[in-house]
């Protein structure tokens, strides 16, 4: 019957964090362990009781001081400096800027919508084909999960109870990888289509917009450079960020005035709390997992079929690409790793770093693949295009994140090169 309840209310809609909680009620109400009532707010409480997911509110925050505070708009003109001379320039820009920005907020979701409005207008008056223009954006969000920070580290952090530093330098590699291949697909498309040839600035419109975009390339530089030198830890590293994200929008841009704060802190408040509600529900869920033994049937059946860590992962992609299609990121990265995790380091050995940075880019490809696809959704609303366009423009890309990701599912070093 607890199986039942579960099937029901996720596939009804009903908000994961609350399928978690209502299942763990069944299951205790079914099992007659009602001793577990007493403590079941308790439980609740301790899911949320770890200084790491800290960080998701204060990289949220850093994001919206960003937006507000003028410093996007900043470094999308320094990517132009960079890569606008080349054909297809505009092209090479945004997915430039989507690095930068996946360096900064962390959130797949989140950069989708403010880089659609921003660059799929601007691709549209150069002749873009607007359902391109939205598919290339997208892409340009699935950077968010795998290069530091990622929001989804944070939490498979937590639920792993591994160091998110290490899970952050664990996303380095495979995430520029996943940007290399981008350019490669933007290349070969722009090479068939023939778009129209970029213009490179003049040397002093070039020297102002570096000039403008350097104080805004302190964030990234406070995020990663405190985490991989050992200075702070992310979350300390993301409290250092907004404060200097908050005092670039105020007194260097002026573009953020300080009456804005409370707004951005309750709209910070408010998109953490959901997160961190899910987190909650999620510890509560675990006594299902536990007292059924669920990892250990399920370790029992894939063993049967495979001793192979690579194969397994196969299976992994497989089953985690239908999750996605259904599931929103992170519910399901709270859903599925106290499940997984477990068979993937005891019986197959491989590194929960490894196994993190696999679960990440794969559930980030869910965001883009139908039938839920929040992040298709996001892009279509933000660019005022349907789905069905910019998933017609968006394959090539999935294609080449399917192609990084079974590299790193087959060479471990990938993800791990980088950890000490």
């Amino acid at each position: 019957m607890t199986a039942a309840l579960f099937l029901v209310l996720l596939f009804g809609a009903v908000p994961i964090s609350i399928v978690l909680a209502m299942t763990a009620i069944s299951y205790i109400w079914q099992s007659d362990n009602t001793v577990l009532f007493d403590s079941f707010a308790q439980q609740m409480f301790a899911g949320t009781e770890n200084y790491g997911l800290l960080a998701i509110p204060l990289f949220m925050l850093t994001g919206e001081l960003m937006n507000e505070g003028g410093m996007t708009k900043r470094l999308v003109n320094a990517a132009r400096v960079l890569v606008g001379g080349f054909r297809g320039g505009l092209v090479w820009i945004n997915l430039l800027a989507n690095m930068f920005m996946a360096a900064i907020i962390g959130s797949a979701v989140s950069q989708i919508a403010v880089m659609s409005r921003a660059m799929v207008p601007a691709m549209e008056r150069e002749g873009y084909d607007r359902g391109f223009a939205a598919a290339t954006t997208a892409a340009g969000g699935l950077l968010a999960p795998v290069i530091p920070p990622s929001m989804l580290f944070v939490i498979y952090g937590v639920l792993a109870q591994i160091p998110i530093g290490d899970m952050f330098l664990a996303g380095i590699l495979p995430g520029l990888m996943m940007a290399g291949s981008f350019f490669i697909v933007v290349t070969l498309i722009g090479l068939a289509q023939q778009f129209p040839k970029g213009e490179w600035m003049t040397a002093r419109e070039a020297l102002a917009a570096i000039l403008a975009a350097l104080p805004a390339a302190l964030i990234p530089i406070a995020i990663i450079g405190g985490i991989v030198m050992g200075i702070a830890t992310p979350t300390e590293s993301a409290a250092v960020a907004s404060l200097i994200a908050f005092l670039l929008g105020w007194l260097v841009y002026r573009e953020l005035k300080p009456a804005q704060l409370s707004a951005l802190f309750l709209r910070t408040a408010q998109n953490a709390s959901l997160v961190v509600f899910m987190v909650a529900a999620a510890n509560v869920f675990g006594w299902v997992v536990i007292y059924e033994a669920i990892p250990q049937k399920l370790a029992a059946l894939i063993t049967s079929l495979t001793s192979d860590p690579f194969v397994f992962l196969l299976i992994v992609m497989g089953a985690l690409l239908l999750v996605g299609m259904l599931i929103d990121g992170i519910a399901a990265l709270i859903l599925v790793t106290p499940i997984l995790l477990p068979i993937a380091t005891g019986d197959y050995g491989i590194s929960p770093f490894q196994f993190g940075v696999v679960i990440s880019i794969n559930l980030a490809l869910g965001l883009l693949t139908p039938p839920v696809g929040v992040g298709l959704f996001i892009a279509a609303s933000m660019s005022d295009v349907k789905a069905t366009s910019i998933f017609a423009a968006l394959w090539p890309f999935l294609l080449a994140v399917v192609l990084v990701l079974l590299a790193v599912c087959y060479w471990p070093s990938l993800s791990l090169a980088l950890i000490g």
